[in-house]
């Protein structure tokens, strides 16, 4: 299965190059589990979610202790059609297919609670998008469903869902919700936005 992000990091600062190259350090722990390439507009990282998720919240937490205002927006996808299956996605993570809806949430749950802060806030944005045939809806709304006990719930939108709270709950609750929902083998993907510093909450 393929699974990866592409990613764009954007500093709202005179001084982005630096915050932006100085954060690609916080990659390097993950780097040896991950295929990472990068062009003019975004960087590609291919690799199982139990690594790209934390990659991702290194990356964001990393730029975000900048003090700098920061957004990093996402487009995260598993199981493409279009896309080869890639030895280095290899995962356990991905639901169990004959698995009921509430027993997932509940895994989900779990997972959550016994994920360490970072002590880094985040604001975030998304939406789940599971593709195919079958009841998409039922797996959307058991994602809301989970959302919402998730401690890191804020509000409802018009076409995605506001988390905030702690980097480290917030990107784990990202990886549920990519992993928990949809069809293990099919094609679910996510529209991520994150956001640090933003003078507007001020």
């Amino acid at each position: 299965m393929f699974v990866g992000a592409q990613v764009s990091l954007y500093p709202m600062t005179d001084g982005f190059v630096d915050v932006i190259l100085s954060s690609l350090h916080a990659l390097d722990p993950w780097r040896d589990k991950l295929r990472i390439e990068t062009d003019d507009i975004s960087t590609l990282i291919v690799g199982p979610p139990e690594v790209l998720f934390p990659a991702l919240r290194d990356l964001y937490s990393a730029s975000a202790a900048t003090g700098e205002h920061i957004v990093l927006r996402s487009t995260l996808s598993r199981g493409c059609p279009g896309e080869p299956d890639d030895p280095i996605c290899q995962t356990n993570a991905l639901a169990n297919p004959s698995e009921p809806l509430a027993s997932r949430q509940s895994s989900a749950l779990s997972a959550i609670t016994e994920t360490p802060e970072k002590g880094q806030f985040a604001d975030a944005q998304f939406s789940l998008y599971v593709m195919g045939a079958g009841d998409h809806m039922a797996e959307i709304m058991g994602c809301i469903d989970f959302l919402k006990q998730s401690g890191t719930f804020l509000r409802s939108k018009n076409f995605c869902t506001r988390l905030s709270g702690d980097a480290g709950p917030v990107f784990a609750t990202l990886e549920q919700a990519f992993c928990r929902f949809g069809p293990p083998n099919g094609h679910v993907t996510i529209d991520l936005t994150v956001s640090a510093n933003s003078p507007s909450k001020r």
